[in-house]
């Protein structure tokens, strides 16, 4: 039987992957917060990996898939991982700090392989530069997109704790 538990994070993430193809803001979506939120509450890490990579496919088969794809979801992988970190690291300002290294990561990573692998720029240092500069405006509405849904989806399932008892995690049990 599942866990209401499993049911309320696995609907949160849909919800969010539904929220990317809803009209919004140029890289305001939720993906990177779930990706994070994933990692920091799913007990089961194949779930923690396995439920947003799932939500971006799915919202992806609506959207149009893209060359980009195997970078976008590697990112969104490391993500997941710096969310298992924050299972350890619980609070504001770890859940801010790890939102922020989220955005700068994707950002750093996703912009560097447009780049490498596109002919947009030139492959040069200057085309490097002319290509992180090209996407700064695009950086800003990624940051607020994920510090906007990280309040959302941490804040919001933190006060859903504190509503319904049965959505806490179980204690782990001593061995």
């Amino acid at each position: 039987m599942v866990s209401p538990r499993i049911l309320v994070l696995v609907a949160a993430i849909l919800a969010g992957a539904l929220a990317r193809i809803l009209p919004h803001p140029p890289n305001f979506t939720p993906i990177e917060a779930l990706a994070l939120f994933a990692g920091a509450h799913f007990a089961s890490k194949r779930l923690a990996f396995a439920v947003p990579l799932c939500a971006m496919l799915l919202s992806d088969a609506i959207l149009g898939f893209h060359r980009g794809m195997f970078v976008v979801y590697g990112c969104f992988a490391v993500i997941v991982t710096i969310g298992l970190w924050l299972r350890a690291h619980r609070g504001t300002l770890p859940v801010v700090m790890a939102s922020l290294a989220s955005s700068l990561f994707f950002f750093g990573v996703t912009n560097f392989a447009v780049w490498a692998f596109g002919t947009l720029y030139p492959p040069t240092l200057a085309g490097l530069a002319a290509c992180y500069v090209a996407a700064i405006p695009f950086f800003q509405n990624t940051v607020m997109g994920d510090l906007f849904y990280v309040t959302v989806l941490f804040g919001g399932f933190a006060l859903a704790e504190r509503r319904w008892p049965i959505l806490r995690e179980a204690p782990a049990t001593a061995a």
